[in-house]
């Protein structure tokens, strides 16, 4: 029997913030910068963050709904319990950071970049992250709606005891990408799957799908 292939995981950082300083803040404007800085049930609500940075800060049950975070960057940072129905994040940059329980309804991620980045728990409706470029992300014990990674580059990603409703890789450039442990419903692009990891048990449900792709026909 051939051995089990073993996937290079992610490679992320384990953060250890400290002595943070608590920002009482009511105003924010675009182009700001946080440093070593805790915010605690901050509304953000409906503000412009653009071009933001978050760095080695610690966002405590943060709303974010109606945000605007256009190249906001989040650097050793951490974003616990985070609401957003409409989460408005293209081209943010997210590095070394984590993101604990988010409840986001459709997050628009896309032209996003992701390095050394952790998402665990949460509920998200729409996950978009079109066009993003990633390497070493981890998304562990989340419920997603739809997880679009059309044309998006990736490395070294793993996806653990996830629920994904629609799983979109449609012209996406994969390198690493782990499904093993993940229930999904429906694939799209299954022509682009060079590169993805999955389990004996997924490749029987996938199985039709790829006969259909090549033009197999089971008798």
């Amino acid at each position: 029997m051939a051995p089990k292939h073993t996937s290079p995981a992610p490679r992320l950082t384990q953060l250890d913030l400290h002595e943070l300083v608590e920002n009482d803040d009511v105003f924010f404007g675009p182009g700001d910068s946080y440093d070593g800085q805790h915010f605690n049930r901050t509304s953000f609500e409906g503000l412009d963050l653009g071009s933001t940075d978050f760095l080695d800060c610690q966002l405590d049950a943060p709303i974010l709904h109606g945000t605007e975070l256009r190249g906001v960057r989040f650097r050793g940072s951490i974003l616990s319990d985070s609401f957003a129905p409409v989460l408005k994040g293209a081209r943010t940059s997210w590095r070394d950071t984590e993101v604990n329980s988010p409840r986001w309804g459709s997050a628009e991620l896309y032209d996003s970049s992701w390095q050394s980045v952790r998402i665990d728990g949460g509920k998200i409706d729409f996950l978009n992250l079109r066009a993003a470029k990633i390497s070493d992300l981890q998304i562990s014990n989340a419920i997603i709606g739809e997880l679009d990674l059309g044309g998006a580059r990736v490395n070294r990603m793993a996806l653990r005891n996830c629920r994904i409703g629609t799983l979109d890789v449609q012209q996406a450039t994969l390198k690493d990408l782990d499904l093993r442990s993940t229930d999904f419903r429906t694939l799209n692009g299954v022509g682009s799957l060079s590169g993805v990891i999955i389990d004996d048990y997924q490749l029987g449900l996938l199985a039709p799908v790829l006969a259909g792709h090549l033009g197999i026909t089971v008798a």
